[in-house]
């Protein structure tokens, strides 16, 4: 009885985990979304400084900055009147790192 008990509750946690992995990688799927997060890669960026190396409008990146934010894909904080960006979560640097791996590196 207590093997079945210990089975669900597995479960449970693995559906919790595949609930996160499911809309971490909807929140990714975006290409613009996508270039955001290799170009924070490890460390903390301002927004400013995505938006030079992303190559688009403020607001632009601000939308998907706060789609990535309620996921809880990015964490931020101000610093006067900066604010800084990265990545919130060690499993989702994993993931990017190994989608570079895969997708941007010469055959």
């Amino acid at each position: 009885m207590n093997t079945v008990i210990s089975e669900a509750s597995e479960l449970m946690e693995k559906e919790e985990d595949i609930e996160r992995a499911s809309r971490s990688l909807k929140a990714m799927a975006h290409p613009l979304r996508l270039k955001i997060l290799c170009v924070l890669g490890n460390r903390e960026v301002s927004v400013q400084d995505i938006v030079d190396c992303v190559g688009t409008s403020q607001s632009n990146i601000s939308q998907h900055l706060a789609i990535l934010r309620e996921k809880d894909i990015l964490a931020c904080r101000k610093d006067a009147n900066r604010v800084y960006y990265r990545v919130s979560d060690a499993r989702t640097l994993r993931l990017i790192g190994m989608m570079q791996d895969v997708f941007c590196r010469s055959v």
